[in-house]
Order: structure tokens, then C-alpha cells, then sequence
């Protein structure tokens, strides 16, 4: 299928194959055996939304060893994640919004899975099959609220807080891609997938033995070291090979 879309004319909400900025409409199940028109569809009052709506965001969380070391902490024997709310998210395009501006509040810059299949305690090996895609992604943190908390989903999960997109890429090899975030133009973080702790097939495989994934869960696999503060104003781009780069400002 490669890149699919979801995106929004009017009233009508749609799945999209992109094929050089194109629009080919899906009919059917996006997670099933869908079919698409022959014809593309005008761009011209079409909005891109979010390319999936999730049951569930996990994050993982330190899976880095370069962010472990930024972070002071010490390597995970297991996958660390938690909850973000799915209020939380933002499309391509879209304005971060930061709640408290004396707060310092980072970007991260990550790779997310698209889960595409009902998955339960599954192996690793196993659970590549059920990875529907991968796409751009932010887990916009509140570092204030993190430092002062042993939980962190109140400080990534305000309104805006996980932009996605734009679209989830369904014939990608995650194992070795650069990944990099720019801030008003300038590169903040650089790294490659091949740096992270837990694959993306062994994240899938260990959330899956604690909980049953559903079609369209979202999750992200952690940042590389370079995180940093944003502010009122800001660009920011993430840029992961293979992937269409997700854009979002800050207000």
C-alpha cells in the first residue's frame, strides 16, 4: 500500500494512498484488504488529519542509549512506557501549544508504530506481521511537571502534545533509518533507529504480553539525545528517512 493518509473535505473524512502528493482513495477496511480508485482526488479544500485515531498512545521511554546517558539515567532491562491521551494529538500543520510558558517544555523527535491486527502475547518474530506502518512523530514533553512527578502522563499528554504524521508508511525496514529533528531550521537531534535498545518488533512483542493492541494503536519507540526546550513561535520538523517529514509550529 505504501503511504496512506487520512484526511478531510468538507464534512467527508477519507483514507488516501499518496503517490507523488496524489490522493488515490480507499474503499474498504484500511486495516483489511482495501482497494483504491484509479483516479486521484483534487486537492483543493482537502485537509490533512491524523492518519489514524488510536484506542491507545504508549510511549516507550528511554530506549536511546545515547538519551539514557543525556537523561542521567541508568539502561532499561525492559521496555519503559506509559499512557499518552489520545486529546493529545496534532496533525502535520498544526500548532503546539504550550500550557505553562515558565515551564521548560522539550521536543522529542520518534518513530511510531502503527499497530495494523487485534495482537495479544505475541513473540517478537511474531509481531512484526501485525505492524501495520510507521510515521513521523513528537512526545512534547513538560519537563517541569516530569521532574516533579514519578508519573508521566499528565506532562505529555496536554492537548497538542503528540503531533503525528502525515502519513503512516506500510512498506518501510525500521531497522536503520536516520532520525533527526530541526528547530527554526537548525538540526537539534541526529541519530539512527539502529541505536535503539528495544527494536520496534520486541516493543510490540513485550506491550503485547501485557495488553491487547488493537488496530490503529500508536506507539512511540523514544527520542535520541539533542532534546531540547521550544518556545512561542518555533519550527519544528522531524525528519525520519522514508518517511514524509512532519511539520508543526508553537504557540
Amino acid at each position: 500500500m505504501a503511504a496512506i493518509g487520512r484526511f478531510q473535505k468538507g464534512n467527508e473524512i477519507f483514507h488516501a494512498k499518496v503517490v507523488d502528493g496524489e490522493l488515490f482513495r480507499l474503499r474498504g477496511d484500511v486495516f483489511g484488504s482495501p482497494s483504491f480508485e484509479r483516479k486521484p482526488t483534487p486537492r483543493k479544500g482537502v485537509k490533512t488529519l491524523v492518519p489514524v485515531v488510536p484506542s491507545k498512545i504508549i510511549a516507550v521511554g528511554l530506549n536511546y542509549a545515547d538519551h539514557v546517558r543525556e537523561m542521567k539515567r541508568e539502561l532499561p532491562a525492559e521496555p519503559l512506557f506509559w499512557f499518552k491521551a489520545t486529546t493529545s494529538l496534532l496533525a502535520d500543520g498544526g500548532k503546539i501549544e504550550i500550557p505553562f510558558p515558565q515551564h521548560r517544555t522539550d521536543f522529542e523527535a520518534e518513530l511510531a508504530i502503527v499497530i495494523g491486527r487485534k495482537i495479544r502475547n505475541v513473540s517478537p518474530t511474531q509481531a512484526a506481521r501485525y505492524i501495520f506502518g510507521y510515521t513521523a512523530s513528537q512526545d512534547i514533553s513538560d519537563r517541569t511537571i516530569q521532574k516533579a512527578e514519578s508519573q508521566w502522563a499528565r506532562c505529555k499528554s496536554f492537548d497538542t502534545f503528540t503531533p503525528l504524521g502525515p502519513y503512516v508508511e506500510t512498506q518501510l525496514n525500521p531497522d536503520e533509518l536516520s532520525i533527526q529533528q530541526f528547530q527554526n531550521g537548525q538540526l537539534r537531534q541526529n541519530s539512527n533507529t539502529r541505536e535503539l535498545i528495544f527494536k520496534p518488533a520486541q516493543i510490540v512483542s513485550f506491550i503485547s504480553t501485557n495488553m491487547t493492541l488493537l488496530p490503529g494503536d500508536v506507539i512511540l519507540t523514544g527520542t535520541p539525545s539533542g532534546v531540547g526546550p521550544i518556545q512561542s513561535g518555533d519550527k519544528l520538523e522531524v525528519r525520519i528517512q522514508g518517511l514524509a517529514p512532519l511539520n508543526n509550529s508553537v504557540k
